[in-house]
């Protein structure tokens, strides 16, 4: 595959992820994209399903806005 540089379609390739995980629990990734900046987070838990494709300015914010989203979610179950 060549890198994003030689593709003349439009397509973004993703250069990088970084998983995303609280208290052992896999949420999701964040995908950094050539051309766009930032991180693209790909949501794989329901309970931060709502922030999937956010794109975020660095791997620190989104993973705290990941973080505080599942945590939220956790605290309205147990209120059930």
């Amino acid at each position: 595959m060549p890198p994003a540089a030689e593709y003349t379609d439009g397509r973004i390739s993703m250069l990088n992820s970084t998983i995303i995980e609280v208290d052992g629990i896999f949420l999701g990734a964040a995908i950094v994209l050539d051309g766009l900046g930032g991180r693209r987070f790909y949501a794989t838990h329901d309970s931060v399903r709502s922030l999937h494709n956010q794109t975020l300015p660095d791997l620190a914010v989104l993973t705290h806005r990941v973080a505080q989203q599942f945590r939220r979610a956790r605290l309205c179950q147990g209120a059930l």
